[in-house]
């Protein structure tokens, strides 16, 4: 099991494996994050292809053979568990080949053969909860992953993410009742706290977003009872190919880690 109720899961990582540089730069302040902080428990992120571009000229990343090679060399050199996304099902096996995390994007939540694919692989399978989806309807997701046909792995590892959804056009609300509904399905919950700043379509061809709301809401959902947050951090957010306007600079995660922290512990009543 990668998920330990005793620490707060932290996926964190680039938006897209851009180089190999900017991995070890995150993967470097991470492992300086982890050795500081205990009770955190680090998977390192990254996405090889960013397939649901508001634009065809969006830049969509390394490719799935080049974003492994970075995966597999951040797993190697700073022993994190790794996580990326896969988009279609052909691509689940040769991704658990190296990742410990598969990762099933919003738009695709309710793909009932992707979810199979990603099950079928034994890995551990995070779940974007789609911003068209209420909390209750993730029990249908999760039931897909726990299918018949997964039968014989009835303790597999499967975690919700909120993410936001759509309030009007260009824009999401997160409502923190969410993290109890879905810790109601007996697997644990995560905020999406990059994503769920994002105004989708809003930056001209792109997506815009909000940064400035990232602090708040991951502590608002943390106190609502989420088990653990996804924060994409970049060295430059507003050099990166994609969700520079949402991603944490890097240079500020510890700070906010740290306040994310003292409020998981409070809830916990662990202060």
């Amino acid at each position: 099991m990668i998920f330990d109720p005793e620490k707060l899961l932290l996926i964190a990582g680039p938006c897209s494996l851009e180089s190999e540089g900017i991995c070890r730069a995150v993967a470097e302040e991470l492992t300086r994050m982890q050795k500081a902080r205990p009770d955190l428990r680090i998977v390192f992120k990254g996405s090889f292809d960013k397939a649901n571009r508001t634009s065809i000229s969006g830049p969509r990343g390394t490719g799935m053979d080049e974003g492994l090679r970075l995966l597999a060399l951040i797993k190697r050199e700073y022993g994190f568990p790794v996580l990326t996304d896969i988009h279609e099902r052909e691509q689940a096996r040769p991704v658990a080949e190296v990742c410990d995390v598969l990762q099933i994007p919003a738009f695709l939540c309710r793909q009932t053969d992707l979810l199979a694919a990603a099950a079928e692989t034994g890995r551990v399978v995070n779940v974007k909860k789609g911003q068209f989806l209420s909390p209750q309807e993730m029990a249908h997701v999760v039931a897909k992953l726990r299918g018949e046909k997964n039968a014989q792995h009835p303790g597999r590892e499967i975690w919700q993410t909120e993410r936001g959804t759509t309030f009007g056009y260009q824009n999401l609300v997160v409502d923190m009742r969410s993290f109890a509904i879905m810790k109601a399905n007996g697997l644990p919950a995560i905020f999406d706290a990059t994503h769920s700043v994002q105004l989708p379509g809003a930056g001209g061809g792109k997506s815009g977003g909000q940064r400035e709301f990232v602090r708040p809401l991951a502590l608002a959902a943390l106190a609502a009872g989420a088990d653990g947050l996804f924060l994409e951090t970049h060295p430059n957010p507003d050099e990166a190919i994609s969700d520079g306007p949402n991603m944490v600079p890097l240079g500020e995660l510890a700070a906010l880690l740290d306040s994310c922290l003292a409020i998981w512990r409070a809830a916990r009543g662990n202060a």
